[in-house]
């Protein structure tokens, strides 16, 4: 699972430098190159629950070959265009959408994953192991490496994407076994947030009540409408998880914007090529990697909350010097600092969710999620074009700044440590 996470982040990273530089090479507009990165994230809107659905009724490593299979064939038509010379903003914006929609499947497949590889006492380690290397992949490793293909040949990044895609496709014949939701003999969400037993009852036949969300899907049949609401409902009555899911909405809006619009200032304003960009945007990976060697330590030293709270002054980071300077180093800092508290985030937050959600919700619970979560990716990425467009990209940085700064109250307020020692 982790080389499995390893190349596919890995090959993602290639992507999310190369798309935009593409699209920096065709026009020089802000809202349409930020347009190719939102099309990257919008399908955390548009399919991300009935993605979770789909993990919770089918085998999560057969959606994971699913997600592959998408991958493979939407870099091959990429290729293709590039060769004969047609590529256009549209098709980067589709094999973007593509490429997003495989992404929702997979990383709700492998959230899902993790409770049946791992026991209860051993998930902070495996998940900061396997956010680190998301983020080491993905930010660090992808875009450095991105960059210096790109600068050797459109053709050659491209190429080299497709076989990392592959080499993931073929380590899924080393995961075995079936790895289908574990059913328990009730599946009902609680009726008040975080706590107790629910009772929810719904039509048809066939029913299973438990700890979860309202009624567990049915193998074999059609999902009903309310299962697509289910993770909804759990998450919505829990006020930790709800409030926590809130809080990343604003910091996804804002990772969102951040690298959507930062390639044309790289290029128009920083005066960075392809390879330079790279290395500036591996500062998030450089970041993501010190904070996963650093989570467990900043966990037992400082707690949770105050992990978790080193996120939100990352990411204010990362739209606020924008604001202020466009000098490269000060940049990569901000950079870094963000990608460093985007890792222990990730860790906890998926923790506390694995130590709370029922396993047989655990799909549609974290495709819910990230509905709200990261479907705040392309709602930034589109808002900042918008932004630039109309005020210049000072003034979209210095609204998204202040938008993350105004998450830091309700924090301080909900997130506190007795609310996380009860998903201990």
């Amino acid at each position: 699972m982790l080389a499995l996470t390893a190349v596919t982040n890995l090959a993602d990273g290639i992507i999310k430098i190369a798309l935009p530089v593409l699209a920096t090479g065709i026009t020089d507009s802000p809202g349409q190159v930020a347009a190719v990165a939102l099309a990257l994230t919008l399908p955390w809107l548009l399919v991300s629950l009935p993605a979770g659905v789909l993990a919770d009724r089918a085998d999560r490593r057969r959606l994971l070959w699913l997600a592959g299979g998408i991958r493979l064939l939407a870099i091959g038509w990429l290729i293709q265009t590039v060769t004969s010379d047609s590529t256009t903003i549209g098709t980067l914006a589709a094999v973007g959408a593509v490429l997003g929609t495989a992404e929702v499947i997979a990383q709700t497949s492998e959230t899902a994953l993790i409770p049946a590889l791992v026991p209860r006492a051993e998930r902070e380690r495996a998940n900061a192991w396997i956010a680190g290397v998301e983020t080491a992949a993905n930010e660090f490793c992808g875009p450095m490496i991105g960059g210096l293909l790109l600068t050797a040949g459109t053709g050659i990044a491209l190429g080299s994407t497709w076989v990392a895609y592959l080499a993931a496709a073929l380590l899924l014949l080393l995961l075995t076994g079936r790895f289908r939701a574990v059913r328990t003999t009730k599946d009902e969400a609680p009726t008040e947030p975080g706590t107790g037993t629910g009772t929810e009852t719904g039509t048809g036949t066939g029913t299973e009540t438990g700890t979860g969300t309202g009624t567990a899907p049915r193998t074999g049949r059609a999902p009903r409408a309310r299962e697509f609401t289910e993770g909804l409902r759990y998450l919505w009555h829990h006020r930790l998880l709800r409030t926590t899911t809130l809080i990343l909405t604003v910091l996804g809006a804002s990772w969102g914007a951040w690298l959507a619009l930062m390639p044309l200032v790289a290029k128009e304003t920083m005066g960075l090529d392809a390879r330079q960009y790279g290395i500036v945007l591996s500062a998030l990976g450089v970041g993501g990697l010190a904070g996963t060697l650093a989570v467990t330590r900043i966990n037992r030293l400082l707690g949770r909350r105050w992990a978790m709270f080193a996120d939100l002054l990352g990411t204010l980071a990362m739209m606020a010097v924008p604001v202020l300077t466009t000098q490269v180093w000060a940049v990569a800092t901000a950079a870094f600092l963000g990608g460093m508290g985007g890792t222990l985030w990730t860790v906890n937050s998926r923790l506390i969710a694995q130590n709370t959600v029922p396993d047989a919700l655990m799909g549609r619970y974290s495709s819910a999620a990230r509905l709200i979560g990261w479907g705040g990716m392309p709602i930034g990425a589109g808002l900042i074009g918008v932004l630039a467009e109309a005020f210049g990209t000072r003034v979209a940085f210095l609204v998204f700044a202040a938008a993350v700064a105004a998450t830091i109250p309700p924090f301080l307020r909900i997130v506190t440590t007795d609310e996380l020692r009860k998903s201990a």
